[in-house]
């Protein structure tokens, strides 16, 4: 999928916390797995002319990096189709100034790549699930041409998880929040109003205690309440 030429019409949703509130000044690729991690963190971007690359495939990222100069690349480790992790090498090969956050939805690193150069900044969807700080922490990283490694990487201990009962509704929000879905499209979906559907959102995040779109899925992810 490549949602890149559709950008500027995709529609924010303005009720959830930012995932980044880091400045990033260049050209900005996004490469991960589905539509809603795109439009999640396109709309975590304050200036969306900034993206010039939101695809979901390690080649056609890597058609987007020979086509223009990039300052940094987010992309998951998991990716409909290739390797996030061989994205990265190929990316730096082609741009070695590149700066590169991988978010690893595995939680893990691959014994192959974990001592390689080239990979500057990775955190784990567990450390994200409650607080967007390891994101930022790594994007600040590799911005300032330093490494990081996110928590639970770094003591091979994933943190706590508690995991809520939900209600018959807040599971089919958050199965169309997994699809990516606007909340225009949830309450088209489910015949409500768009007031409604956002309502719907809100309470879902209250139930599993996280402030973001992002979070919610990733702790229904390791919740076993929905899959991408």
């Amino acid at each position: 999928m490549d949602l890149t030429p559709y950008l500027q019409h995709q529609p924010r949703s303005v009720d959830d916390e930012p995932l980044l509130s880091v400045a990033i000044t260049g050209r900005i690729a996004l490469a991960m797995k589905g539509r809603f991690f795109l439009r999640c963190f396109c709309e975590s971007l304050t200036e969306r002319a900034q993206i010039g690359c939101a695809v979901t495939d390690e080649e056609s990222c890597l058609t987007y990096l020979d086509q223009d100069q990039f300052e940094l690349l987010l992309c998951t480790d998991l990716l409909e189709r290739g390797n996030g992790f061989e994205l990265v090498r190929k990316a730096r090969d082609k741009q070695p100034d590149l700066k590169v956050v991988v978010l690893a939805l595995s939680d893990a690193i691959p014994v192959e790549y974990d001592a390689a150069p080239w990979l500057e900044a990775v955190v784990a969807e567990a450390d994200i699930i409650e607080d967007r700080k390891p994101l930022e922490a790594a994007v600040l990283a590799v911005m300032g041409h330093h490494s990081y490694r996110s928590p639970s990487l770094r003591s091979d201990e994933l943190p706590y998880l508690s995991c809520p009962r939900l209600t018959p509704r807040e599971y089919e929000v958050l199965d169309r929040l997994a699809r990516g879905m606007s909340d225009r499209e949830i309450a088209e979906d489910l015949v409500v109003t768009e007031e409604t559907a956002r309502t719907y959102t809100k309470r879902l995040l209250r139930t599993l205690e996280v402030n973001n779109r992002v979070q919610a899925v990733l702790k229904g992810m390791r919740c076993g309440m929905v899959q991408i």
